[in-house]
């Protein structure tokens, strides 16, 4: 890729940073990732239909340089295609975007170049190995009370007790904040900043020159979605102006960008996931993480899926899922069932959400109660699941529980393209009844093992109206039929 980056200065004008990036920038076409023509609920990258599947061990994989090759070979080596990655500084060895003067304090108008130096590379080895970036802009948890080694607003470059570029009464910002993000808008001066909430142009502009650093590098790659926060609950304002900024400079530069935003909210039928819902000529995915943290389980999450579907079904778009949470939710294996649960309910994306609070490197494989990351179990489910979705042709396969008979809440999910393939997951083992009256003739019938990621007990069903499917044992199963 190109190694241009126009955006050096914080202040340089938008014309000229425009000019000069598309200038710079390849062609992508059809290779970019984007929402599949024929059936835009799934991503196309290449030319072809792509599930995004993954799992990561820190939430700012740029920020974390030691290792991470060998990190994303082994998320390739799984059949994982996808990545979080939040503009964060919060962890030990992290950097900060910006450089210090001669007195240890930021200065806004110079870039600390390792940062991004470990942001382009993170770009190239992502890149290199079709693995989806999916990008948050404004770290949120590092704007708030402390978090972590070295995250929060103590520590920020923007707090003005940290730089020299502005005061507090020049820029307006508190030197303090000792309370955490919530669902609801603070008065946190920084995420108003914005021309409909205070305009305050003195930080704002600062602002739209670490976005433009960040584009500089990111849209010269094809396999970056942008989503502007992580999980914020400050006035959507913030985050409008974010999409439409990006989608602004990536216009310029003749570069086609999808962008989402993510509310804080764990009530993902809540109007404040509404907005973004109701809004596809700005946010042309949306993110529903926030629904694995919720208090629905089984059926309810499984629901709260459809709900989403529901409201995004004009136009359709894909539903992405860059946190699963882990243990501390509601248990592990209701980890995992989410996981695929998500897959079974027609979403775009999903990944196991990072363990918390590892730092070193050497944890790179380990689990905690907060995800199970890419540890070996994460390896397990991702390639399993993987294995089950090569089978189908995802473009033209429907949810069709109501195939299912004798089936009690969250016992099984199916996809179907039907009388061709059939899917069915079993969170916990079950039996249930199929109709495949659709289909002609036999049809062979293999189960897998989620934990297992081998193909077992292959046998032939008969084409009928009430077809018994039972899977052969406990745990994570599941069965695919096809002609």
């Amino acid at each position: 890729m190109s190694t241009f980056h126009p955006f050096r200065l914080s202040l340089i004008p938008l014309i000229t940073a425009a000019v000069l990036l598309a200038a710079a920038l390849p062609a992508f076409g059809d290779d970019a990732i984007q929402p599949h023509p024929e059936n835009p609920r799934y991503w196309r990258y290449k030319g072809e239909p792509v599930l995004l599947i993954g799992g990561s061990w820190q939430d700012n994989l740029f920020n974390h340089p030691t290792g991470l090759a060998e990190h994303l070979d082994l998320l390739a080596s799984v059949g994982g295609n996808y990545v979080r990655n939040v503009m964060s500084h919060r962890n030990a060895g992290n950097v900060f975007a910006f450089a210090r003067d001669a007195d240890g304090r930021f200065d806004l108008d110079e870039w600390n170049e390792e940062y991004w130096q470990r942001f382009e590379r993170f770009l190239e080895l992502t890149h290199e190995r079709d693995i989806i970036v999916q990008i948050e802009i404004w770290a949120t948890w590092d704007h708030y009370e402390d978090h972590q080694s070295i995250g929060g607003w103590s520590h920020h470059p923007f707090n003005p007790a940290n730089n020299s570029t502005y005061t507090a009464a020049e820029s307006g910002l508190p030197t303090a904040v000792d309370y955490a993000p919530t669902g609801e808008p603070t008065d946190h001066a920084f995420f108003r900043t914005v021309p409909a909430l205070e305009n305050n142009e003195r930080v704002l502009r600062y602002q739209r020159a670490f976005v433009d650093k960040l584009l500089s590098y990111s849209l010269q790659y094809p396999h970056v979605l942008y989503c502007m926060n992580n999980e914020t609950g400050e006035h959507v304002a913030w985050g409008d102006y974010w999409a439409n900024h990006v989608r602004q400079r990536a216009d310029a530069a003749g570069v086609t960008v999808h962008v989402t935003d993510m509310r804080r909210s764990e009530n993902i039928r809540g109007e404040d996931h509404a907005h973004i819902f109701d809004n596809p000529a700005l946010y042309s995915f949306v993110d529903i993480s926030q629904n694995n943290a919720s208090s629905g389980r089984g059926q309810a999450h499984y629901d709260n899926i459809l709900h989403v579907r529901g409201r995004t079904a004009d136009p359709p778009r894909p539903i992405n899922n860059n946190k699963n949470y882990g243990a501390v939710r509601h248990g592990e294996e209701e980890s995992v069932a989410r996981l695929v649960r998500i897959v079974f309910a027609g979403c775009a994306s999903a990944r196991f959400h990072r363990p918390h609070p590892l730092e070193d490197p050497a944890d790179a494989e380990a689990a905690t109660e907060w995800g199970l990351g890419l540890s070996p179990r994460a390896q397990a489910i991702i390639r399993s699941l993987r294995m089950v979705t090569d089978e189908l042709n995802l473009l033209d396969a429907e949810l069709r529980n109501d195939l299912l008979g004798d089936r009690a809440d969250n016992e099984a999910y199916l996809l179907a393209n039907v009388g061709r393939q059939y899917a069915a997951y079993f969170p916990e083992g079950g039996s249930v009844t199929i109709d495949l009256s659709a289909a002609v003739g036999d049809l062979r019938v293999r189960w897998m093992n989620l934990d297992e990621h081998a193909w077992s007990d292959q046998g032939v069903l008969s084409a009928a109206a009430s077809v018994r499917l039972s899977a052969p044992g406990e745990g994570h199963w599941a069965a695919v039929i096809t002609r």
